[in-house]
């Protein structure tokens, strides 16, 4: 019997792809939840722990197999290799739902309470553990996948792993269906629907226009010598044929070259122009200091001042080598341009003054981060986050980055605005809501009007901590009212 559920687990995870962007369908991932808590039922840890784990590799096996495209063209190693580090990498990550099953199986009995209790507490602990561990990789966590439905109502209250733990509980719920527990399935769906009825924050100040400016230059091409001058000739004259806009950002590294290299030539003029003009500009490009330690940076010019921003949450791998001293054998085999950068000021708030105002700001993989995006809040009256996913070429992953960011605006009541350089470039409300967009691989610009805002979400008040807090009670209460008999330890 067990061998049947290998694959029946592994095509149900590997479904649960389809409730992530750019498919966006929320209602697959509550069915691929309940099939594979069905599946746990009456099993051992051990079968418990390989069900989830397949679950789990069909999961993050389709979901992240983005990965080997940046692995084999940008770490310069072949195909098959790529191929089989990104399907290592996503073995690992599915230890985590095979650990929910075998912890769920092997300490824990009663039907109810494992579904009720055990199952959406282990889930959102784990998953929470996931985005820190190792610097983090908070990627196909399941609340994302819930933005357009009821339970986003959630987010400015618990936060993404809210989401998560109220779309594991309705799962669970589903598979009560002959007890009186099946209602709190729509229970749960109502409250998230009248959540969503709340305005947590409230305008603060008048109306401004920004544009975000997309060259959707490939990745391969970005840092050729001879690709700088027209680069910055087609920002530039894109900018400026957007005056009426208080704000114009371009995205990460679109600058490619370090600051000191084109200070003088380019950054100075590009400053003295857009003050004269009573605009703002935001751009991404890489800093050097005096001791020759590179950041990958943001720097405003203009109206509201120069302003600089570091870079803080690095991607390993990618933009520093973790263990340098150990892994050094794979720095030399992992070739990646500008992979040796600095960690910015975590103790400095993210913010920039931006249109007059401030301005929550981040580069990247930074926004997949909720806790550290809302360090920049309640003083920040938006959100910008200025991104490079030409990493991944045409694949899932801009759309399901994107996605992430959207949570980020829900969560804190706020105006996002997401520049990048090959795409999705968009303009996100504070209800998490796209307002304009720019597709990948499409070079031009899209143009908004953006609301200021103020206040404070519940979110603000205790970012994650309280998801992690009420899963763990619920682990708690789950262990200490355990039904008599041993758990089952084959």
């Amino acid at each position: 019997m067990t061998r049947i559920r290998l694959p029946v687990a592994f095509a149900t995870g590997a479904v649960q792809v389809l409730a992530f962007a750019p498919f966006s369908q929320g209602w697959i991932a509550l069915l691929s939840l309940a099939a594979l808590f069905a599946l746990w039922r009456g099993t051992n840890p051990k079968q418990a722990f390989g069900i989830g784990w397949a679950w789990g590799m069909g999961c993050m096996g389709f979901g992240v197999f983005w990965l080997h495209n940046s692995i084999a063209q940008f770490g310069g190693v072949s195909l098959p290799l790529a191929i089989l580090l990104t399907l290592l990498f996503a073995a690992g990550l599915a230890l985590f739902p095979a650990l929910a099953g075998w912890l769920a199986r092997r300490f824990f009995r009663g039907e109810v309470r494992q579904l009720l209790l055990v199952y959406p507490a282990l889930w959102v602990l784990l998953e929470w553990l996931r985005s820190w561990l190792f610097t983090g990789f908070p990627w196909l966590t399941l609340g994302y996948s819930q933005i357009d439905t009821p339970l986003a109502g959630y987010a400015p209250l618990l936060g993404v792993y809210g989401v998560s733990l109220m779309l594991v509980l309705t799962a669970a719920a589903l598979n009560l269906w002959r007890s009186p527990w099946l209602l709190l399935a729509p229970l749960i769906w109502l409250v998230g629907w009248g959540l969503q009825q709340i305005h947590w924050t409230t305008p603060g100040g008048a109306p401004f226009t920004a544009t975000l400016v997309q060259a959707s230059i490939p990745q391969e091409k970005k840092w050729l010598p001879s690709q700088l001058r027209p680069t910055l000739e087609f920002y530039v004259e894109t900018s400026k044929a957007h005056p009426d806009s208080r704000l114009v950002i371009w995205p990460e590294t679109a600058v490619p070259a370090f600051a000191d290299r084109v200070e003088k030539s380019f950054l100075q003029p590009l400053d003295t122009y857009f003050r004269d003009q009573g605009q703002d500009l935001l751009l991404g490009i890489p800093v050097r200091d005096a001791k020759g330690r590179a950041y990958n940076a943001l720097i405003s010019l203009g109206a509201s001042g120069r302003g600089l921003y570091f870079k803080r949450h690095l991607v390993p791998f990618g933009e520093f080598m973790p263990f340098s001293a150990l892994l050094q054998p794979l720095v030399e085999l992992f070739a990646i341009p500008m992979s040796s950068f600095s960690s910015g000021d975590r103790n400095k708030p993210p913010r920039l003054k931006l249109a007059g105002r401030q301005a929550g700001v981040s580069i990247c993989y930074e926004d997949t981060f909720g806790e550290e995006v809302a360090q920049a809040l309640p003083a920040a009256a938006f959100l910008v986050n200025a991104s490079n996913d030409a990493w991944f070429g045409d694949s899932l992953a801009p759309h399901q980055h994107l996605e992430m960011a959207r949570m980020r605006a829900l969560e804190t009541g706020r105006y996002l605005l997401r520049a990048t350089n090959t795409g999705v470039s968009a303009i996100v409300d504070e209800t998490g809501r796209i307002l304009a967009v720019l597709p990948q691989w499409k070079r031009g610009a899209i143009t908004a009007s953006i609301q200021p805002y103020e206040g404070e979400t519940p979110f603000l008040w205790w970012k994650n901590w309280l998801a992690v807090v009420l899963a763990a009670l619920m682990l708690l209460i789950a262990y200490l009212r355990r039904e008599g008999g041993a758990p089952s330890t084959s």
